[in-house]
C-alpha cells in the first residue's frame, strides 16, 4: 500500500510539474517575442527624420539700402579725415573760387557752340534738303556743325565735373581720389580743379586743358 500511495504522489508531482512546465511555456515565450521586437522599436527611432535646421531669414530690400547707406556714411567719414588732413582752408576757399570761374566759362562755352550749330542748320542753302555727301555745300555745314555740337557737349562734360567737384567740396572730401581714397596732389588739382582720381587711375575724358 505504501508503494502504491508513493507512486501515485509521484504522478501527482509529474502532473503538476508538467502542467507547471506547460504554463510557464508561453511566459518564456511572450518574453523572448517582446525581446525580439524591441530592436525593431529601436530601429525604427533611428529611422525618424532629422530635424530640418531654421532657415536663414531673408535680407530684405530696406535692409540692404540700411547697409548701403552705412558704408556709404562710412567711407565719406573717412575722406573727411584724408581731405582735412591733406589740405588746408585757404587751399579749398581758392579751389572753389576758381571752380566757380571755370564753370561760367564751359557754361558759356558749352551754350555758345550749340547756338552756332543751330545757327548752321538755319543758315543752309534751300536747295541743302540734308547734310551728306552728295549735298555739296551741305557737306561742309554738316561738319562744322558736328563739331561745334561736340565741343558743346565736351564743354557741358567739364560743367558737369565741375559740379560733382563742387559737391565733393560741400561733403568735406574735395581732393580725395574716388578710386583709392588717397589724396590727390595739390599741383594735380591746381592745374585741374575738378581732378576726382589721381593721375593713374584717370583714362580718358577731360583732364587737360
Amino acid at each position: 500500500m505504501a508503494k502504491k500511495s508513493a507512486t501515485k504522489a509521484t504522478a501527482k508531482a509529474g502532473k503538476k510539474s508538467t502542467s507547471t512546465a506547460k504554463k510557464a511555456a508561453p511566459k518564456k515565450a511572450a518574453k523572448k517575442a517582446a525581446a525580439k521586437k524591441a530592436p525593431a522599436k529601436k530601429a525604427a527611432a533611428k529611422k525618424a527624420p532629422a530635424k530640418k535646421a531654421p532657415a536663414k531669414k531673408a535680407i530684405s530690400g530696406v535692409e540692404r539700402a540700411d547697409d548701403a547707406r552705412r558704408a556709404e556714411a562710412d567711407r565719406l567719414s573717412e575722406w573727411r579725415k584724408v581731405s582735412s588732413k591733406a589740405f588746408n582752408k585757404t587751399f579749398l576757399k581758392s579751389q572753389k573760387e576758381e571752380l566757380l570761374r571755370e564753370r561760367e566759362k564751359y557754361t558759356r562755352s558749352a551754350v555758345s557752340y550749340r547756338e552756332e550749330a543751330d545757327a548752321l542748320m538755319r543758315d543752309r542753302e534751300p536747295g541743302d534738303v540734308q547734310f551728306d555727301e552728295e549735298s555739296g555745300e551741305g557737306d561742309t555745314l554738316a561738319v562744322e556743325r558736328e563739331r561745334d555740337l561736340a565741343l558743346s557737349a565736351q564743354a557741358q562734360q567739364a560743367v558737369d565735373e565741375i559740379d560733382a567737384a563742387l559737391q565733393r567740396l560741400e561733403d568735406g572730401v574735395y581732393g580725395v581720389c574716388v578710386e583709392s581714397g588717397l589724396p590727390i596732389p595739390a599741383e594735380r588739382l591746381e592745374a585741374i580743379p575738378w581732378a576726382a582720381q589721381r593721375v593713374e587711375f584717370k583714362v580718358g575724358g577731360l583732364g587737360r586743358r
